[in-house]
């Protein structure tokens, strides 16, 4: 499992990077991609929807399974990684990096401190 530091994690399994300008992207972490198998579709949020942590936003079907996919923090969604719709299984491949699904403008940046960093995740993990 690959869990990089730089992230901050939601117990519920997506990952959001730190606020850039206001900016945080999030996907899912290795461990959760893992768990899905072979991703298949995604549906992606309205960009301009405004979500609450915990909100379930988008959705990942795989071959197993469907899942909800939750905000880790609040704020608007204001892009969404367009690629996954022909190529969902970015997300398998590389979940840290083309996988991403979308990216929030914070409401509070600070918000973000109050995931789980890396070593906090994957205690959450190994323990599933």
């Amino acid at each position: 499992m690959h869990t990089p530091d730089t992230l901050r994690y939601a117990r519920s399994h997506e990952w959001a990077s730190a606020p850039d300008d206001g900016l945080v992207t999030v996907g899912i972490s290795d461990f959760a991609q893992e768990q899905l198998g072979d991703v298949v579709f995604v549906e992606l949020p309205t960009v301009g929807r405004k979500v609450a942590a915990g909100d379930a936003v988008a959705v990942i079907e795989s071959v197993k399974t469907a899942s909800d996919i939750y905000a880790p923090v609040s704020g608007e969604v204001v892009e969404v990684n367009a690629a996954l719709e022909e190529a969902p299984e970015a997300i398998n491949e590389e979940p840290y990096e083309g996988g991403w699904l979308f990216r929030l403008r914070v409401d509070d940046p600070s918000a973000w401190h109050a995931l789980l960093d890396a070593a906090g995740y994957e205690a959450v993990a190994e323990a599933e």
